[in-house]
């Protein structure tokens, strides 16, 4: 008995079945499969673990946008009040000329008397 010894080789796997002409006639596209809009879904730990980490991250962020706007703030305020006192002094010096020095300084006494007693 001899054996026979097949010289050519099986049909590959990853060749592309041929299955007959397309509807369309527009064979150079690719087949469609079915739509199975599931296959890339991951669990739902996996959704929780990513929107609990996504959450975090926001915080962090609102949190820093706070601090930054705070900061903004208190400058804004400082400038404010720095303001405030600048025109004051500069309408103290104006009442100086036209009246006593004394005079002025007790103007200046009632008039703090009366913002601590405004608010």
């Amino acid at each position: 008995m001899s054996e026979v010894i097949d010289t050519q080789a099986p049909p590959s796997a990853g060749a592309t079945a041929v299955k007959g002409m397309r509807k369309n006639g527009k064979q150079w596209h690719q087949t469609k499969t079915a739509f199975r809009p599931r296959t890339n879904q991951s669990s739902f730990e996996k959704r929780a673990a990513e929107t609990k980490a996504l959450a975090a991250i926001k915080a962090k962020e609102k949190e820093m946008k706070d601090e930054k706007e705070a900061e903004r703030q208190r400058r804004v305020e400082a400038i404010r009040t720095k303001r405030a006192a600048k025109e004051e002094r500069e309408r103290y010096q104006k009442m100086e000329e036209k009246m006593h020095k004394k005079r002025v300084e007790r103007l200046k006494r009632r008039e703090k008397r009366n913002k601590m007693l405004k608010a």
